[in-house]
């Protein structure tokens, strides 16, 4: 009896590691201590010690059940830039920059090939977001998971200057509110979509006019990273005094978690276009509105409040890093919370 017999394949680990270590070389940043392979990633906090007052921040997430798609239509250089994007989102949203990231895969059975292919995405996201890959877990887990499935993680950590820190205490009565296109459903609400849609091969590689590509395609759209976007607009100058990462629990739950009490935002839902892929999704689930905007992010995945006067910079700084804005509406007085209209 040996540990391969029990169903873990240590060369299989080793095989991994050497396929993926081109992806990781290609995030490094010159912080980073050390090559890959050791028992911890180590990265210099010498380039942020001229900051007057340094916070760490720090975001971990997963790409939820996301990951069963990726499974039926065996497509796995994707699903990473969703992992990484759910972590320095959030890191972002604080007014945080990205330094590094963490990844941790559960498999059932390790196929080298899949792992380093899952990994390339992970890469990608970290390109993306500036952050450097300098560490992660690959776990091998027979008897628990099946062989073809796996569940994938990550952790990053960022940091920001006190002064910068995006915290929505200064929110008031009369700020405008920008929303960021998202690219599609991102990483959330997808336990709601695999009970909608058929999670078939068949199904998924169905052309739809309306989507423009097969519905399986559209689902995969990795999460946007909004790193740039928003390092864009503190380039130009403007204060951002509130940032909500549209993600579970669509508009309801997070554009409060931006708000002081006493402010209350309201959106305009023709302010932007809603993406096909959730039009579709409402008809063949029939799915109350309300529901559709407490689930999915409906094609906004970043909201900032800013002041009226520094829209245009706003606007224009977005759109000059790659993203598409939109102002969707405005900030009150009331009851913590927000409105659709």
């Amino acid at each position: 009896m040996d540990y391969r017999t029990a169903g873990v394949d240590i060369e299989a680990g080793y095989k991994s590691v050497e396929l993926m270590k081109k992806h990781v070389k290609e995030t490094m940043r010159p912080e980073v201590l050390g090559g890959l392979g050791g028992f911890s990633g180590a990265f210099s906090l010498k380039a942020i010690k001229d900051m007057e007052d340094p916070v760490l921040l720090s975001g971990t997430d997963g790409c939820g059940t996301k990951v069963k798609l990726a499974f039926i239509l065996d497509k796995h250089d994707t699903i990473g830039i969703d992992c990484v994007a759910m972590c320095v989102n959030d890191v972002a949203c604080a007014g945080g920059e990205p330094l590094f990231f963490l990844d941790y895969i559960a498999c059932g059975k390790n196929y080298p090939e899949k792992i380093a292919t899952i990994v390339s995405g992970v890469a990608e996201g970290c390109k993306q977001s500036g952050a450097a890959l300098i560490g992660g877990e690959t776990a091998e887990h027979p008897g628990l998971m099946p062989a073809d499935d796996y569940d994938l993680a990550g952790f990053a950590v960022g940091v920001v200057d006190r002064k910068d820190l995006i915290t929505g205490e200064h929110i008031k009565a009369g700020d405008t509110l920008i929303g960021i296109a998202s690219t599609g459903v991102h990483s959330n609400g997808f336990s709601l979509v695999r009970k909608v849609f058929r999670m078939s091969e068949e199904a998924l590689n169905t052309y739809y006019d309306c989507l423009g590509t097969t519905l399986g395609e559209a689902l995969l759209v990795p999460t946007r990273i909004y790193v740039k976007a928003l390092k864009s607009v503190k380039e130009a100058g403007v204060t951002i005094k509130g940032c909500s990462h549209i993600t579970g629990g669509g508009f309801y739950e997070n554009i409060p978690r931006m708000l002081p009490e006493g402010i209350h935002a309201v959106i305009k839902k023709d302010s932007y276009p809603v993406l096909p892929i959730f039009k579709m999704l409402q008809e063949e689930g029939n799915i109350a509105e309300e529901m559709m905007y407490n689930t999915f992010n409906m094609g906004l995945g970043m909201v900032l409040a800013v002041d009226p006067a520094d829209v245009e910079k706003t606007m224009a700084a977005i759109e000059a890093a790659g993203d598409k804005a939109y102002i969707v509406g405005h900030i009150e007085n009331g009851e913590k919370g927000v409105t659709l209209c």
